[in-house]
């Protein structure tokens, strides 16, 4: 799993590298990551834009998906996501931890809450990942 696990956590030149999302911990049924909240993620207005939020629960729970399959003839492709953002952040970190719902031989379902640094909950997130290709 190491030498897997070195091909999604090199974000060189992708989403998550430009906004500075950070592997915490990453296991078939927990990953947690990390991410700026600043010029990068921030809207127009200085608030945690929605969508950074729902790049991060996506790359989280892609991740958690990806740790369950054959990575030589399957592939872990969101198809699905949904979120609610409870709570405004302007500056600072946020973390998503996503966890297993649902494991399936075609899909997975994965429950994403995004915290503040002060453990307040900022974003729910429900995201379904399909499982292309064959076992």
């Amino acid at each position: 799993m190491v030498g897997r696990m070195s091909d999604v956590l090199d974000c060189e030149g992708t989403l998550v590298g430009t906004l500075g999302m950070k592997y915490v911990v990453a296991t078939p049924e927990r990953v947690v990551m990390t991410m700026p909240v600043d010029e990068r993620t921030r809207q127009p207005m200085g608030l945690l834009h929605g969508g950074a939020s729902v790049a991060l629960a996506e790359t989280a729970a892609s991740v958690g998906t990806f740790l369950h399959i054959n990575d030589q003839t399957q592939k872990a492709v969101g198809i699905e996501i949904n979120a609610n953002h409870v709570r405004s952040v302007r500056s600072g970190v946020v973390t998503a931890t996503a966890t297993v719902l649902y494991k399936g031989r075609t899909q997975m379902v994965w429950d994403v809450r995004i915290c503040d640094e002060r453990e307040r909950l900022v974003c729910v997130s429900r995201c379904t990942v399909a499982i292309l290709g064959d076992p």
